[in-house]
């Protein structure tokens, strides 16, 4: 195995400078930042393809390049059917929510929650938004650093400082439009990152042919499982239905994507940004898949993870890069800069979120002195802090790594209910701030008590499906295989006598349902008090809801939109799904830092 050379320090070093230029050329061009809305908002000007490939690109964290070959590797690829997944967010988060979001014209979207309820639901949605993604950005950027570490010797806390510092400076230099370009720059590099594995792991195996030949034969190209059952991991139901209202939670009101698409200079272009995105949601999806079948055809016969030769699973990618190009100066560095962009890519939008909604929701309403000039510093300030918080953030992961991890995955469960939040007001008419405020906190409840209960008796891999490993073509004695022979089970099934009834039905429940149930309850909670509180009676301003104008202007000449714009739209004889997050708490590959042990299933990150 190869170790980093000096070439593959000066591609990660050119990719952080890169990034730092974009952010200062928008920090001056066009004289600056000059209010808040030019900052946080990009002076609603963008267009749609740039926001369309920032939000792939922080969809993508570092998650996606090292995670998701890793679940295929293991698990196979039923992984595929998030193709549909992200079809049906797309389609709902620009059909549902994009249309009353933009007609408003916020900033944050948790302003939205006072203009229809009142100003301390506002302030719930604010609060839990920024401890999420707080945890969420500190486990982003060290998990990542960690395992590229452990296998490359890359320096772990220059890369882990390197990463904070580049990214806060350019979040705060050049604010939205730095973001969303910086995105786009590195969205360039994690395709030729993937690229690079994928072409080579395809001369290695001599076509890729034998790539699909071997997966067949190994049981990864499992597509279709359509167990009804809502404990199995991963089936095609659990994933169309559980992970739609995950992804839609982050797609559809989560402040770091509805910033962006709302930041664009037309209703249609924001449209078609979400619309757009979903392309590069299914092409990345599609090179991760082909990465995680190409590591399984290279390691059938001799697992790494078992043979202890990397301590995670998702040490595989990089241990896989090293292996097979380490006669490419510079590539392997090509690669853990693709790993590092969906760090930044991530972080960068998380950063802006967060200096958006204490702007928007914390500072504004209660210092109506200040001026746009003042508002605009006082941005670039909060952008400057949360770098900060963030990097201080991956120095409490390092600390506490297991810790953060589950609490990371029980504040994933903060995205359910607030998603059927913005559904009673936007789609509920008599929905009242009583109904809201009752249903968000059951919601909130029993998301809770499954996810803590799943952290405590995680799932028994006959619910997650662990596919077989093989270590019979490697040339290590046998003694160091004993006790790893199948660590999944050997883990699981030591507490089956203290497991309570509860841990094998309510607590087994698949990651992707806890948001569904989160969602459904906040719903059917919410609907049932505002009809008992008198919900009825009240008369909700009709911009605050979905209307039947907002569909059909779609198909129709809309005096909001200049008539070019609708030309194109009356073009399309249909439309496209998208979808794509940035956001924290989903994603379904776990990236264990201090305890690699097998918890299989939550919402992991």
């Amino acid at each position: 195995m190869g170790r980093f050379t000096v070439w593959d320090y000066v591609v990660f070093a050119a990719m952080l400078l890169v990034s730092a230029v974009i952010g200062v050329y928008y920090a001056f061009v066009g004289g600056g930042q000059k209010t808040s809305k030019d900052f946080l908002m990009g002076g609603r000007s963008m267009s749609a393809l740039p926001v369309a490939l920032s939000l792939t690109a922080s969809f993508m964290s570092a998650v996606t390049v090292l995670g998701t070959p890793a679940e295929i590797y293991r698990y196979g690829a039923i992984f595929c059917i998030f193709a549909i997944t992200y079809g049906l967010v797309v389609l709902c988060s620009a059909e549902i929510f994009l249309p009353v979001f933009y007609k408003l014209g916020i900033t944050s979207t948790y302003e939205y929650l006072e203009l229809r309820f009142n100003k301390y639901l506002r302030l719930c949605g604010t609060v839990l938004f920024i401890i999420q993604t707080t945890l969420y950005t500190g486990i982003v950027i060290y998990a990542p650093a960690l395992a590229l570490n452990q296998v490359t010797g890359f320096d772990l806390w220059g890369a882990v400082v390197a990463t904070g510092v580049v990214c806060t400076f350019y979040c705060t230099l050049g604010g939205l439009k730095a973001v969303v370009w910086t995105d786009v720059f590195q969205v360039g590099i994690m395709v030729a990152g993937f690229s690079s594995v994928i072409v080579r792991a395809v001369v290695v195996q001599e076509g890729i042919g034998r790539i699909v030949n071997d997966s067949y034969y190994g049981g990864r190209l499992n597509f279709w499982d359509f167990d009804p059952n809502p404990l199995q991991r991963h089936t095609f139901w659990t994933i169309v239905i559980g992970g739609t209202f995950t992804w839609t939670a982050i797609y559809g009101v989560n402040q770091s994507q509805v910033q962006r698409y709302i930041a664009c200079k037309s209703r249609f272009h924001a449209k078609m940004s979400l619309y757009i995105n979903l392309v590069g949601l299914w092409a990345i999806l599609v090179c991760a898949v082909l990465c995680g079948l190409a590591l399984y055809s290279i390691y059938k016969d001799c697992d790494p993870w078992t043979a202890k030769q990397v301590s995670a699973l998702d040490q595989l990618m990089p241990y896989l890069v090293l292996d097979i190009l380490h006669d490419f100066p510079g590539v392997p560095g090509l690669f853990v800069a693709s790993a590092y962009s969906g760090t930044l890519s991530t972080v960068s939008s998380s950063i802006n979120a967060l200096a958006a909604v204490t702007v928007e929701d914390l500072i504004r309403p209660y210092f109506k002195s200040l001026s746009e000039k003042k508002l605009s510093w006082i941005s670039m300030g909060m952008s400057l802090f949360y770098g900060g918080v963030c990097i201080a953030m991956a120095a409490v992961a390092s600390l506490l790594g297991a810790l953060l991890q589950a609490a990371l995955s029980i504040f994933g469960m903060v995205g359910g209910p607030l998603l059927g939040l913005f559904a009673l007001g936007i789609l509920c008419s008599f929905a009242n701030a009583i109904g809201a405020f009752v249903g968000l906190v059951s919601g909130f409840a029993i998301s809770l008590w499954i996810g803590i209960g799943s952290q405590i008796y995680p799932p028994l891999p006959e619910r997650t499906k662990p596919l077989y490993l093989s270590t019979a073509g490697c040339n290590i004695s046998l003694e160091n295989l004993t006790s790893t022979v199948n660590p999944l089970t050997r883990v699981s099934n030591t507490p089956t006598t203290e497991r309570p009834a509860l841990a094998d039905n309510w607590y087994s429940l698949s990651y992707l349902y806890f948001s569904t149930l989160g969602t459904l309850i906040t719903v059917a909670v919410g609907i049932i008090t505002s009809l008992l509180t008198g919900g009825l009676k009240q008369n909700t301003d009709r911009k605050f809801l979905l209307t039947k104008e907002d569909f059909l202007s779609n198909f129709s000449r809309s005096k909001s939109e200049t008539p070019e714009k609708v030309e194109v739209l009356n073009w399309k004889p249909f439309t496209v799904a998208a979808e794509g997050t940035d956001n924290p708490a989903f994603s379904p590959i776990e990236m264990d830092i201090a305890s690699n042990k097998n918890k299989v299933n939550g919402p992991h990150i």
